[in-house]
C-alpha cells in the first residue's frame, strides 16, 4: 500500500455554505464563500507538490488531522498540559467534516480523480499552537 503524507500550514478553514447569487439574466447561481474557495486552493497548490506522476483511480484511505488554534483561555500551563496529551480537544463549531470536504474538494483532480473513490476515512480535531491540517492518503 502505497501512501502520502502532507502537511498544510496556517489556521484550517471549514466549508462554508453555498451562497446564491443572480447573473445579469436574472439566473440564479451558486458559489462558494471567499474563504472557502481560498483555502481549496491552497489546499491544491501544498497537495501539487507531493502529487503522484498518474492520478489515483482506485480506492483510497484518508486520515486527516486538523490542529485548531489554541483559545487564549486554554494557554496556560495546566491546559497546555491537558492539550499535549490529548485529553483536552475542540468541542465546538465547526463540524469535522465541513473541515474535510474543503480539503477533500481541493485534493480533486491533484491527488486522486474524484472524492467518491474515498472510502474509508478518519478525521480528528485538536488544538495547537501551530495551526494546520495533517493529510496521509493510503492507496
Amino acid at each position: 500500500m502505497k501512501k502520502i503524507l502532507f502537511e498544510i500550514p496556517g489556521e484550517p478553514v471549514a466549508q462554508g455554505r453555498p451562497r446564491a447569487g443572480k447573473t445579469r439574466r436574472g439566473k440564479t447561481v451558486l458559489y462558494d464563500p471567499v474563504k472557502s474557495k481560498n483555502f481549496k486552493q491552497f489546499v491544491r497548490l501544498v497537495a501539487a507538490k507531493y502529487a503522484p506522476k498518474e492520478l489515483i483511480t482506485g480506492p483510497i484511505k484518508l486520515h486527516v488531522d486538523v490542529y485548531r488554534p489554541t483559545p487564549k483561555r486554554l494557554q496556560t500551563k495546566p491546559k497546555q498540559a491537558l492539550i499535549n496529551s490529548g485529553e483536552l480537544r475542540p468541542t465546538v463549531k465547526p463540524d469535522v467534516d465541513n473541515y474535510v470536504k474543503g480539503v477533500k474538494d481541493g485534493l480533486n483532480k491533484v491527488i486522486w480523480q474524484d472524492d467518491s473513490q474515498v472510502v474509508d476515512l478518519t478525521v480528528r480535531k485538536f488544538y495547537s499552537l501551530s495551526p494546520k491540517v495533517v493529510v496521509c492518503i493510503k492507496y
